[in-house]
């Protein structure tokens, strides 16, 4: 059985009461946000038990009647929830809310809220750590090249959004000068039109240069020098631009 690694202490709980019920026909339902590992905890502590979403009703009442133990993620989808019945049967369910408290209450003596990713920051360790791994054998780079505080932490969407601002990090980052030129050449190929294009998309280049220049020198004295143009040249791209 794979391990759900975590040191949050409220999903250690979730862990301990899932594993107290475990040969109890008793049902169970884990309620947080999308993206916070809810379906990936069950069935890594359920290997064997079928797994199914509640946005397919007919499937999930099918295949209540044909076992004695249920995964349903998705739960708070189910068009019908009153017509079901959990009596001698080990339910495990995820859901993102609550929704009708009553219905929940009725179906599920236990009953787990998971915090997300921004209540544990302990496990956001664990987490970043196996996204750049899994980015890194993705991409065909070196993991060890990449320092772990240095990666973006957008929580914006939980894991999901965790993991694609890692694998965009790793790919802006790993990119030849000749791979940035062929993807502006893509770019351009697909949306260069009009009859103003050089004007359009020339901030496409000095936009990023310009801020760049500035965050690494700290100085646009230093920073014209640099570009080897006129301080007062810069100053207007500066403004052009609406770099702060």
């Amino acid at each position: 059985m794979e391990t759900f690694y975590t040191q949050s202490p409220q999903v250690q709980q979730i862990i301990q009461g899932l594993n107290l019920t475990r040969t109890l026909f008793v049902s169970s339902i884990i309620i947080g946000e999308p993206n916070i590992g809810k379906k990936t905890l069950v069935t890594r502590l359920f290997p064997d038990i079928p797994v199914v979403s509640g946005k397919n009703q007919e499937e999930v009442e099918a295949l209540l009647e044909q076992s004695n133990e249920l995964i349903i993620t998705d739960f708070e989808k189910l068009s019908n929830k009153e017509a079901l019945t959990f009596d001698n049967k080990r339910i495990i369910a995820t859901a993102n809310y609550v929704g009708n408290q009553k219905i929940i209450d009725s179906l599920f003596a236990f009953i787990y809220m998971m915090p997300s990713y921004k209540e544990r920051p302990e496990d956001l360790k664990t987490l970043k750590t196996h996204f750049l791994e899994e980015a890194a054998a993705t991409l065909m780079l070196d993991a060890a090249s990449y320092a772990l505080d240095q990666l973006p932490t957008d929580l914006s969407q939980n894991s999901k959004s965790l993991k694609r601002a890692i694998y965009h990090y790793l790919m802006r980052h790993s990119m030849s000068s000749e791979e940035i030129e062929e993807t502006l050449y893509s770019y351009f190929l697909e949306h260069l039109k009009g009859n103003n294009g050089y004007k359009e998309y020339v901030g496409m280049y000095e936009r990023p240069l310009i801020k760049a220049g500035l965050e690494k020198y700290g100085s646009q004295l230093k920073l014209s020098e640099v570009l080897g143009i006129n301080r007062n040249t810069l100053r207007k791209k500066i403004h052009e631009h609406d770099i702060d």
